[in-house]
């Protein structure tokens, strides 16, 4: 027999995942492919959704495919789930078999520093699909896997489209439309509310037009892309994020207790009152989140990972579409931590507010100096 395990979260399953499965079966001619919902990712802190609704979701999802088996394994047996582990439980199962284990491109890039991956390769073979706009480096992968691994994988011509699971949450989340789900998996979740929104969601509504609202899912599905490389807790990240522009539309006049320092730029003053916002009116209590929601327009001199990190997915979301946007976007990608695409966002904004001729507020000023003249990290 030849078999497949599909790994994930799934959470939710969407359209891009079925069409990944019946490709994979098409192009490994499968006689089986096992979906394999994982119970807690290992890299990840921010929780999914049941395991029950994601497990049903699936079913759901795959309906009618033949050759697909849906496996509760890892949701059974619960805590994180390794690679590994549910590697060498299918190999027992099927001694005989070809077995593959298949990977997106940008998966295969990080194998390496999955648990124990040197088991995962003795009990079965990788094989690795494209995703749209991330370029592997197969040969020199393939010469990383001979070297350390004595073995390798195959590579699969389908190229996946880029989906964001995150994004269709939070639409969802918002009662914003969220492209990529099939219509019954959609029912589903209306029916039992299945990411139900956060405790802030009727301010933001009530307070941002849907087109900021738009923005702010972008910054926060951008931001969490990186909270993994620089060991950010992922609640902080989207907390922060999902606040940022909590003010945009505010009049500070309507809070007694909050009064704008003299000299702040009219389009700044919404960093500020953000940060009061959030903390007098939403009950944030977490200084690191405050300060990057305080200084997000205009950056400041020692900032944290997190601030640097919601300042610059501000400034690259997907949505953004300004000359020299399409540089520092690949510079945030390009960059495995945060500091050098920081800088450049910086010095980016100094540069364009300069040739506008247009006011520089000292706070960016002072982050110019510091994290630019004179060269700190």
């Amino acid at each position: 027999m030849r078999i497949a395990v599909f790994g994930g979260t799934f959470n939710p399953v969407h359209t891009e995942h079925v069409a990944l499965v019946r490709a994979a079966i098409e192009e490994l001619s499968l006689d089986k492919l096992i979906i394999m919902p994982t119970f807690s990712p290992p890299h990840k802190t921010l929780l999914p959704a049941a395991a029950s609704h994601r497990l049903n979701m699936l079913k759901i999802a795959f309906a009618g495919e033949k050759k697909v088996e849906i496996s509760d394994y890892e949701i059974n047996n619960g805590g994180k789930s390794y690679s590994y582990i549910t590697a060498e439980k299918v190999r027992r199962d099927y001694p005989l078999s070809e077995i593959f284990f298949i990977v997106g491109a940008d998966m295969l890039t990080d194998f390496k520093t999955w648990k124990n991956p040197e088991r995962i390769l003795a009990a079965i073979k990788l094989a690795v699909f494209n995703r749209q706009g991330y370029t592997a480096d197969y040969p020199a992968e393939e010469e990383y896997f001979n070297r350390n691994f004595k073995n390798t994988f195959i590579k699969l011509n389908y190229t996946g489209k880029i989906i964001s699971s995150t994004k269709i949450r939070l639409n969802l989340a918002f009662g914003l439309k969220a492209e990529g789900l099939a219509e019954k998996v959609y029912d589903y979740i209306k029916e039992f509310g299945v990411y139900p929104a956060p405790y802030y969601a009727d301010f933001l509504k009530a307070n941002l037009t849907e087109k900021r609202l738009v923005h702010t899912i972008n910054v926060c599905e951008c931001a969490l892309k990186k909270a993994k490389a620089l060991s950010i807790n992922e609640e902080k990240v989207m907390l922060a994020a999902m606040l940022h522009d909590c003010a945009k539309y505010l009049d500070y006049n309507n809070y007694e207790g909050f009064k704008p320092e003299k000299g702040v730029p009219k389009n700044v003053i919404h960093q500020f009152l953000g940060e009061y916002v959030a903390k007098n009116v939403l009950g944030v209590k977490d200084e690191e989140v405050l300060d990057a929601i305080k200084y997000h327009t205009t950056a400041k001199a020692g900032m944290s990972a997190l601030g640097k990190l919601i300042f610059v997915a501000d400034m690259v979301e997907d949505g953004r579409v300004y000359d020299g946007v399409d540089f520092l976007r690949a510079a945030y990608y390009k960059d495995g931590g945060i500091d050098e695409s920081f800088n450049v966002c910086l010095a980016e904004v100094v540069r364009f507010l300069t040739e506008k001729n247009e006011y520089i507020y000292k706070e960016t000023l002072n982050a110019y100096d510091y994290y630019i003249k004179d060269g700190n990290k």
